[in-house]
C-alpha cells in the first residue's frame, strides 16, 4: 500500500526528531566535557569546542538519518556527500552564530557560565538543526520518483 505524502513527512519529522534528541546528547555532551576537561573563558575557544562538538553530533547523524529517516534516497554517491558536506557546514557556521551571538548577550544577562554556555549551545542547536532539516529533505535526500513497493 502506497504511504499518504503527510503520513510520510510525519515519519520522517519524528524520525528526524529522535535522531535529533541522540544527536543533541552527543553534541552537549561532547561540548561540555571539553568544558570540563579544558576550562575556558575564550569565545574563540569556545566556538573551537562548539565546532567539534557539532561535528561529531552531524556525524551521527549522517549515519542516522542516511538509515532510517532518507533510507529510500540516500545513495551515498559523490554529489549527495557533497550536498551534505555543503549543509553541514552552513548548519555549523548558523551553530557558530548563534552560539557566539548568545554568549555576547550573556555579557549583560549573569548567569552562571555553565548555564549560559549551554543555553547559548541550546539555542545554537535549535536553529542549525532546523535550518539541516530543510536542506537535508529539500537539497540532499530531495523528492525523487520512486518505484512502488510490491509489500
Amino acid at each position: 500500500m502506497k504511504q499518504s505524502g503527510i503520513g510520510k513527512g510525519s515519519k520522517q519529522v519524528m524520525s528526524f526528531s529522535a535522531i535529533g534528541v541522540m544527536n543533541a546528547l552527543v553534541d552537549i555532551g561532547a561540548l561540555n566535557l571539553l568544558m570540563l576537561f579544558f576550562p575556558t573563558d575564550d569565545r574563540i575557544q569556545l566556538i573551537v569546542y562548539n565546532t567539534i562538538a557539532y561535528t561529531l553530533a552531524i556525524t551521527n547523524s549522517y549515519f542516522w538519518n542516511a538509515k532510517l529517516t532518507f533510507p529510500s534516497k540516500a545513495i551515498h554517491d559523490r554529489k549527495q556527500v557533497l550536498l551534505f558536506l555543503a549543509q553541514a557546514i552552513i548548519a555549523l557556521g548558523i551553530s557558530n552564530l548563534v552560539f557566539y551571538g548568545a554568549l555576547l548577550i550573556f555579557e549583560w544577562i549573569t548567569f552562571p557560565r555553565y548555564i549560559e554556555r549551554n543555553i547559548s549551545k541550546g539555542l545554537a542547536m535549535l536553529l542549525s538543526s532546523a535550518s539541516s532539516f530543510f536542506m537535508m529533505k529539500h537539497l540532499v535526500f530531495p523528492r525523487t520518483k520512486q518505484k512502488q513497493n510490491s509489500n
